[in-house]
Formats: C-alpha cells, structure tokens, sequence
C-alpha cells in the first residue's frame, strides 16, 4: 500500500458547494428531503411487497431487492454529505472510512445488473406467459438476485482494494461530496493507469453488457406487446416495461455519463452535479415513475393501508 505510514495517517476532506453558509443551508435542506422521501418511498415499496400477496411474483420480487439497494447506497452517501453541507466541509473521512464508503457505492453496481434481470422477467412474461411462473420460479429469481449481489461484492472489493493500494500524499481535498472512485483517483500520487483500465473493464461488464441485454430484450418485448389483440392487455403490459425502461435509462445515463470515457477528460464539477442526481434526485424519481405508472403497486399500496387503518 505504499508507504504504510503515509496512508494510515491520511484524511480525505470533502470540497464544499459553496463557501457561503446560507447556500450549503439551503442545499442542506433541499439534500435532506430527498434522502428522507427516497428512503420513505424505498422503504414502503419493499414493505408493500413484502405485506402484500399479490405482489408475490418475480418482478415485484427484484424491485424490492432494487428498494432495498436504493436505502442501503443512499445511506451510504447521504449522511456525511448532510454533515459536511452544514459545516461547510469541515469533516473529514478516514482513509479506512474512505474505502468503505467507496466499497459500499461500487455495491450499488448490483442495482445495474438488477435492472439488467427485471429486463429479462418482463421479456419471459411476455414472451412466453404460458411458461412464466415455470421459468420464473422462486429459486431461480433467489438465485438470480443473490448473483446480483455477490457480482457487484467481488468487484466493489476488487476496485476498492486496487485503489486504495496507491499511495496518497499532499493535498487530499475531494472535489466532491463523497468518495468517488474518480475524485479519488486524482489524488494519488502514483501511477493510476492500471487502476483507470480496471474501472474502465468493470464500467463495461456492469453499464455496457447488461444495457446491451435490456435493448435486445425490449426489442422483443415490444414486438410481442404490438401484437396482444386486447387493448387493455397492451396498456398493462406498456405501462409495466414502460417504468421499468424509463429507470432503467435514468440509471444508466448517470453512470454512463460519470464512468464511460476516460479519466484525463473527467470534469470534477461535472461529475458532481451528475452524482447529485445519480444520488439524491434519481432514486425520488425512480419511486415517482413506479408508483405513478403501475396500477398494480399502487391498488397494492392502498389495499395495505385500508387494512392498517381499518385494524
């Protein structure tokens, strides 16, 4: 890890917004109600799922697995953030604290490839609805969900260990508001050619590879929508892939925009307004287009809530 002494002693400082008090207080308050409506909102569509039992099926399955990932990466990020908008960046992060912060945002990759497999299930239900619940069962989707999770682990763990094996020294100010792989990187005071070719290698396995799939997937599903005679029956079906495709371009195109190009063209302004939204306004809106666009979750969300009321 370089030189040992150099790096356990280093503390990362976060960039401010603004070095004006009144803005950082009202970014603060802007900040704290999207975390606090995204974890409500992600909080309550995976307990909807969970309370309600025609919800019992594959695609509500992932999309409370995608909710759960949602509260775990925005907690990840949110809190320290809040802490240094107030202070105006006055709190550091340990080198430790730093990697595992970094270790947990690389864990939010798994939310890519779960998008990636809810591409899938809508193309089988679709497809081949006869088969559905055959295919779809409740191993497979465990066993699919538990790949997510443990892909996204053993790369989270191997970029976090690569990068934090530079040696950090001088200025360590983060152009940013947590760690991000690429601020981070700029800071290191060794060569990072390796490190940029392995972010590169894993932006293509986790963006390039699944988006290809859910293209190719949709270009099915589509195909099989047009042709259902019912008009109901293709509403229904357009208005499940049509939300799922709308966050699944929201998702992709701030990580794409972040991560797909190279590292001496990275704009450190740039990047964090896009992590902004990546971070704070992506998940709101990823719940917005769920609720708003599947009648389903939200006839299952009433259900649920007459049934508290009425106890």
């Amino acid at each position: 890890m370089g030189d040992e002494n150099q790096t356990t002693e280093v503390q990362f400082h976060f960039h401010p917004f603004s070095p004006i008090l009144e803005v950082q207080m009202v970014i603060f308050v802007l900040f704290l109600l999207l975390y606090a409506g995204s974890l409500f909102g992600n909080a309550t569509i995976s307990l909807t799922v969970w309370a309600e039992p025609s919800l019992h099926s594959p695609l509500y399955f992932f999309l409370a697995n995608v909710a759960v990932l949602e509260i775990f990466y925005s907690s990840t990020v949110a809190p320290l953030a809040l802490v240094n908008l107030v202070t105006v960046g006055r709190v550091p992060i340990s080198f430790t604290g730093c990697g595992t912060q970094m270790f947990f945002v690389f864990l939010g990759s798994a939310d890519c490839i779960l998008l990636g497999i809810m591409a899938y299930d809508r193309f089988v239900a679709i497809q081949d609805p006869l088969r559905y619940t055959f295919i779809m069962r409740r191993q497979l989707c465990a066993q699919l969900a538990v790949g997510a999770l443990v892909l996204g682990f053993i790369l989270a763990l191997q970029l976090t260990v690569l990068i934090f094996h530079l040696p950090f020294c001088g200025h360590n100010r983060i152009t940013h508001f947590y760690c991000d792989v690429l601020p981070i990187l700029r800071l290191a005071c060794g060569d990072t050619q390796m490190q940029e070719a392995m972010i590169f290698i894993v932006s293509v396995i986790i963006l390039t590879i699944p988006f290809s799939l859910i293209s190719i997937s949709y270009i099915f599903v589509m195909t099989a929508i047009l042709k259902i005679r019912s008009a109901e029956g293709r509403n229904k079906a357009f208005s499940t892939c049509s939300s799922h495709l709308t966050v699944v371009l929201l998702q992709y195109g701030c990580c794409s925009l972040i991560y797909l190009h190279p590292s001496s063209s990275y704009n450190p302004e740039m990047g964090r307004v896009v992590s902004v939204v990546y971070t704070f306004v992506t998940p709101v809106l990823n719940l917005l287009i769920y609720s708003m666009r599947n009648k389903e979750l939200k006839d299952a969300l009433n259900k649920v809530v007459r049934r508290h009321l009425l106890q």
